[in-house]
């Protein structure tokens, strides 16, 4: 039974959008999928997502994803240990997934889980990213989202948009350990799921033909995603120690003056 308590807002770290963009775009072949973990006001139902914890996929679907009781065990002590760096409350608030090259609303399944985790909080929320939908007149991809809650309709689930709010906030250093561990969580998804074949029935041919693909599959994570990772980042650091520059020469000047 799903509680009448419902989300008014969400506000969402500037940070985390981009990180969970990132993470959408890895692969337009497969779902990909992540927890929120932030701070609720459940007296004005508001929530702040400030943190992600991107999931490792045992089993990547085209159509859907799955979220371990393991996984979502994981992601709350990852919340606490938060809550005691920052003396201040965090929890597990939410879930996002992409849907590439679909309609970024909420499908049949995505209503059912959505629903399954607001039995559990009933002011949970989900986001989905629809990216590699490309738009002729632009001639580019465009990324849309949406922030949902579901509800019991007349005769099934239905979705309640919810509105949502993109903060911008300085960069945290746990924020940032999420960045770098994208790859990480990539390379060892096509790790995992290359060593899960059975090679030993498998000529030599073919054992060659997968490794060539797994290879290829590394090499598209390091371009695709390492690499601009890692440019942003130095985009980052060069705005900040520019920043600093100015406001050390605006304190000699006070100084001086």
């Amino acid at each position: 039974m799903i509680s009448e308590k419902y989300l008014r807002k969400v506000i969402l770290n500037a940070d985390i959008y981009a990180i969970c963009v990132q993470h959408a775009l890895t692969t337009e072949k497969q779902e990909i999928m992540g927890l929120l973990i932030g701070q609720v006001d459940e007296e004005n139902f508001v929530s702040e997502i400030s943190a992600c914890v991107i999931l490792h996929r045992s089993d990547k679907q085209p159509d859907r994803v799955e979220i371990s009781p393991e996984q979502l065990c994981t992601a709350s002590m990852h919340a606490e240990q938060l809550a005691n760096k920052l003396n201040r409350p965090m929890r597990v608030l939410g879930w996002y997934h992409s849907h590439p090259h679909i309609t970024v609303w909420p499908s049949h399944v995505d209503t059912g889980t959505q629903a399954m985790y607001q039995t559990m909080d009933p002011l949970f929320v989900g986001l989905i990213f629809s990216v590699f939908q490309s738009d002729p007149r632009l001639r580019s991809n465009q990324v849309q989202i949406t922030c949902f809650q579901a509800f019991q309709g007349t005769s099934e689930l239905e979705r309640r948009e919810v509105e949502l709010v993109i903060k911008s906030s300085p960069l945290q250093i746990y924020n940032l350990e999420g960045i770098a561990n994208l790859p990480r969580i990539l390379v060892q998804e096509e790790v995992d799921c290359h060593d899960t074949k059975d090679n030993s029935t498998q000529d030599e041919l073919a054992s060659l033909h997968n490794d060539a693909f797994k290879t290829l599959a590394l090499v598209h994570i390091v371009s695709k995603v390492a690499r601009p990772l890692c440019d942003d980042l130095e985009e980052r650091l060069k705005t900040v120690n520019t920043r600093i520059k100015a406001l050390q020469s605006l304190k000699w000047n006070l100084q001086k003056g």
